[in-house]
């Protein structure tokens, strides 16, 4: 099988729409990374997802919606999920929230959990696709599971080039890092993931410091300890580069021989937590490709979206399974 790569056009969305509708499996943009899109109400097409990325049956997927409206039929809202999903979506931030009796989701997209995770993107590709399949699009990130996140299409033919159906080209995602993901189950919103949306945003709009996660307690994709990774090890915290590694700076805090030895990508050479966020992936992919056994990761700042840089690093460096 060859996977088509459609131009996000009338007619590629057409024939996207279709191919979901079908049950088959379509890679899109978002703002955050590429996912990898299936009907969330046909199992056999979920299904499916958990084969091409040789993921866990037991993690959850998270279903993208078009509207606040439709997400209100799939799980239901407290007071203060309404205000997080009034403040911040279309957006990356996702919801898991107890399963509506409305919901259309099906419980193999929840991996049988009570609870639903939702997102509206904030991508028009995105939005354009999911109205014209027509439902609910489940769709984790693009990739074999574990590995490095998509970022361009490009990467995601990389890693699944003939296991999916078809990919949807766009410019490069702009947020760069997966959605920041808050569990309303219990009165009290937890942080299952940081992600795109900083910590100190959300806890603005709910006057009140964000729960932390459950321990052992997978409620939400992305809580897997090693998750993430690229070929190559990681080495956090490094100071310099030591012989045969390649380079993940930040700030250019690595000395300046180091850079003229050996391949060194600098996230942000100004320090911009942003624009450190939005290169991750890409740069990871960019070394990784470079086949050397270990990268060197500059130290990163753990405010803003650097929690969600510092996560992600953390997982990828994880041992291995």
């Amino acid at each position: 099988m060859r996977t088509l790569c459609l131009n996000a056009d009338e007619a590629g969305l057409k024939t996207a729409g279709s191919i979901l509708q079908q049950g088959g499996l379509v890679a899109f943009p978002t703002e955050t990374v590429y996912g990898l899109g299936a009907d969330a109400t046909n199992p056999t097409a979920v299904a499916r997802i958990y084969t091409a990325k040789q993921r866990p049956s037991f993690n959850p997927l998270i279903a993208h919606v078009g509207s606040l409206e439709e997400a209100r039929r799939q799980g239901l809202f407290s007071p203060l999920a309404e205000a997080l999903a009034e403040a911040f979506w279309p957006g990356p931030l996702t919801l898991v929230l107890p399963i509506s009796l409305t919901a259309t989701v099906c419980d193999l997209a929840r991996a049988g959990q009570p609870s639903v995770a939702l997102r509206v993107p904030a991508h028009p590709i995105a939005l354009a696709l999911i109205q014209a399949a027509g439902r609910p699009l489940a769709a984790p990130s693009a990739n074999r599971s574990g590995r490095l996140s998509p970022v361009s299409h490009g990467d995601v033919l990389t890693g699944l080039d003939g296991v999916i159906d078809a990919v949807l080209t766009g410019e490069t995602c702009r947020i760069g890092v997966e959605s920041t993901i808050i569990a309303c189950l219990d009165g009290q919103p937890r942080l299952l993931r940081p992600g795109g949306l900083a910590r100190e945003s959300i806890e603005t709009v709910i006057s009140r410091p964000l729960a932390e996660a459950q321990p052992g307690v997978v409620q939400s994709p992305g809580m897997l300890a090693s998750h993430y990774a690229p070929r190559a090890l990681l080495r956090l915290e490094a100071t310099h580069l030591l012989p045969h590694e390649a380079g993940l700076d930040f700030g250019c805090s690595f000395r300046c021989f180091d850079r003229n030895c050996q391949p060194v990508l600098d996230l942000s050479p100004s320090g911009d937590l942003h624009e450190a966020a939005a290169n991750l992936f890409a740069f990871l992919h960019l070394l990784d490709r470079q086949n050397f056994s270990c990268i060197a990761v500059a130290p990163i700042p753990k405010r803003g979206l650097g929690e969600a840089i510092n996560d992600r690093l953390q997982r990828a460096a994880a041992p291995r399974g």
